[in-house]
């Protein structure tokens, strides 16, 4: 996950992480890193269109952004 999170800070590029909450709730958010820090993950979360700060032992699994596909029949 380190290499995806480097990745995402140096490309300004949006990743896909599935997060859970101190209270439990898990949630699939987009995130665009812009600080590494310990155990923490400085980010632009655009589900939410806030800067956010996520505990990494609480993010359970990282991705690059899956695109949707799109079809044109003309």
């Amino acid at each position: 996950m380190n290499g995806l999170f480097q990745h995402s800070k140096e490309e300004k590029l949006p990743i896909e992480i599935i997060y859970i909450s101190n209270a439990g709730e898990i949630t699939l958010r987009t995130i665009i890193v812009k600080e590494i820090n310990g155990g923490y993950i400085k980010a632009f979360c655009l589900l939410k269109q806030q800067p956010r700060l996520f505990s990494r032992s609480n993010i359970l699994s990282a991705s690059k952004l899956r695109r949707k596909n799109t079809v044109n029949f003309a």
